[in-house]
């Protein structure tokens, strides 16, 4: 194998299957054991790999109820907002965005009454001038990952 394209290969690979050994990597993309450590280190200290956590089914583990937060802020207090929502446990992403609304955030509530009590008191914020929230009927695709295109890929 050549390395060209051994970094994209590798992050398809952790992408597949996280838990991989790092023998079972360097079988599948036939290189050293040593040569997959050493890309992986290099990957981790670029800030490409940020890390390795499980993906959680959180209708499994009781949070049935996914809220989709548009809010629209005061002047200069979006870092405070997005800061606020970012350290709410419940909030599992949070977006700076463009159009009506700054921001969009996401959250994971076990039933209506849990998410109207914590939007209640997010959005209490006087710095938010506008919100909207809707609730996710239906999760068609939900934390999916793609994987990287290699130079021989369109």
């Amino acid at each position: 194998m050549t390395y060209e394209n051994l970094d994209s290969d590798l992050v398809n690979e952790l992408l597949d299957d996280g838990r991989s050994s790092l023998r079972s990597l360097a079988e599948e993309l036939d290189v050293s054991v040593t040569t997959v450590s050493n890309h992986l280190s290099d990957l981790e200290d670029e800030g490409v790999i940020e890390g390795y956590t499980p993906k959680i089914d959180y209708d499994a583990v009781g949070y049935d109820v996914t809220a989709v937060m548009q809010l629209r802020a005061e002047g200069n207090a979006l870092p405070e907002i997005t800061e606020t929502l970012k350290d709410h446990r419940q909030m599992i992403s949070v977006y700076e965005v463009t159009g009506d609304y700054d921001v969009i955030a996401i959250g994971k509530f076990k039933d209506t009454d849990d998410m109207n009590d914590q939007i209640k008191q997010l959005i209490t914020d006087p710095d938010i001038n506008q919100s909207s929230t809707s609730i996710v009927l239906n999760a068609v695709c939900e934390n999916e990952q793609f994987e990287l295109e290699t130079d021989g890929d369109s």
